[in-house]
C-alpha cells in the first residue's frame, strides 16, 4: 500500500460564508466548481447529505461528513482501489478573505498503486485546479492564472469524451423499428457528448455518414469491387439518404434486391450532456442477401464505431480546444 497526501488550495477575496455557499451546490445541476463538461460531473443518488452515494465516472465515494457551508468528507468505495476521504472545505482567513482547499488521505491498493502516478495523480491535480480556477471565477469574475492541462490530462479528456457502448436498439426508435420490424441484423452503439455540443440528430447524421474516416472510405470501395460479380448493388451517398425524421431521431437506409437497410441516429439531451446512438436493421431477401449479410457482420460493427467515434471527436474538438486553451 502506498500512503496518499494531496492538497490543493486557493485564497479568495471573499468572506468563507460567501465561498461556502459555492461548496453547498457540489454535485448539484449547475454546479459552479466541478470543471464539467470538461470531466464527467460529479453526481450523487440523492440530495448534498450524509450518506449520499455517487461519484464522477469510475470514481466512486459516498458523503461521511457535511457542515453546510463549510466542509464535505467523502470515503472513497474501497473498490477503486483508494482507502480513504477526499475533503473539500472553506477556512476562514479574516472577515473578508478564507481558503478553499481540497485533501485526499488515502492508501492506495491494487493496480492503483501503479495508475496513481502513471495518470491519475496528474488528472486529480488538473482537476483539482480548474475546479479552483471555477471557485476564484465565481467570486471575482477573473482568474488569475488558469491552470494548464498537462498532455497526460488532455489525453485523459479525449479518450473520456469519445468513449463508445454497445447498447439495444432504443425503444425509442420508433422510426426504425416501423420501417424494419422484423431485421435479421439489429445493432447500436452510442457516445456521451458534452453540454453545448449540436443535439440535432440531423447535424450528427451527416457528420457520421457524410464525413467518414478515410479507412471506411477505402473499405466502402473495396465492397463495391468485390460485390459485382455477385449481382449486389454497388453502394454510394444515396445509400445514406435521409428517409424520416422525428424530434430526436434521423431515419437513413435504402432498400435494394439483396437487403433493406435502415439506420438511426437519436439524441437524447439531458443536464449533463448528450446520447448519440446510431442504431442499424437490417432484413435480407435473398441467398445472396444471406451471404452478404454473413460477411457484413465482422465489418458493421467497427466500422459503425469508426464513423461515430470520429464524428463525436470532430464535435467536441473546438469546445475543448476552447476550454483548455484558456486554462
Amino acid at each position: 500500500m502506498a500512503v496518499i497526501d494531496n492538497v490543493h488550495e486557493r485564497v479568495l477575496p471573499v468572506p468563507a460564508d460567501q465561498a461556502g455557499r459555492l461548496l453547498d451546490r457540489v454535485g448539484a445541476p449547475g454546479d459552479p466548481l466541478w470543471p464539467s463538461p470538461t470531466w464527467i460531473p460529479m453526481r450523487f443518488d440523492r440530495p448534498l447529505s450524509v450518506g449520499a452515494d455517487g461519484g464522477h465516472g469510475p470514481v466512486r465515494y459516498h458523503v461521511s461528513g457535511y457542515e453546510p457551508g463549510r466542509r464535505i468528507t467523502f470515503t472513497f468505495d474501497p473498490r477503486i482501489g483508494l482507502t480513504g476521504t477526499h475533503t473539500i472545505e472553506v477556512e476562514p482567513r479574516d472577515p473578508h478573505s478564507c481558503v478553499l482547499r481540497h485533501r485526499i488521505t488515502a492508501t492506495s491498493t491494487g493496480t492503483m498503486r501503479l495508475m496513481w502516478p502513471a495518470l491519475v495523480r496528474v488528472c486529480h491535480d488538473t482537476v483539482l485546479e480548474h475546479l479552483l480556477d471555477n471557485a476564484e471565477l465565481a467570486v471575482t469574475g477573473t482568474i488569475a492564472r488558469p491552470v494548464r492541462y498537462p498532455w497526460r490530462a488532455r489525453l485523459a479528456v479525449a479518450v473520456e469524451s469519445t468513449r463508445l457502448r454497445t447498447v439495444p436498439v432504443p425503444e425509442n426508435a420508433v422510426l426504425l423499428r416501423a420501417a424494419l420490424p422484423h431485421p435479421d441484423l439489429a445493432d447500436a452503439f452510442a457516445v456521451r457528448v458534452p453540454p453545448g455540443t449540436s443535439t440535432d440528430p440531423q447535424t450528427w447524421a451527416d457528420a457520421i455518414f457524410r464525413n467518414p474516416p478515410p479507412a471506411v472510405v477505402a473499405l466502402l470501395r473495396l465492397r463495391n469491387l468485390l460485390v459485382a460479380p455477385f449481382g449486389i448493388e454497388r453502394g454510394d451517398r444515396s445509400a445514406f439518404g435521409t428517409v424520416g425524421r422525428g424530434d430526436h431521431e434521423v431515419l437513413l437506409g435504402t432498400d435494394a434486391g439483396h437487403l433493406d437497410f435502415r439506420a438511426a441516429v437519436l439524441t437524447e439531451p439531458d443536464d449533463d450532456g448528450t446520447t448519440v446512438t446510431v442504431a442499424t436493421h437490417a432484413t435480407v431477401h435473398s441467398r445472396a442477401g444471406r451471404a452478404y449479410l454473413a460477411v457484413v457482420r465482422l465489418f458493421h460493427p467497427p466500422v459503425v464505431k469508426a464513423m461515430l467515434r470520429r464524428a463525436a471527436r470532430v464535435a467536441v474538438a473546438p469546445r475543448r480546444r476552447e476550454q483548455l486553451v484558456s486554462r
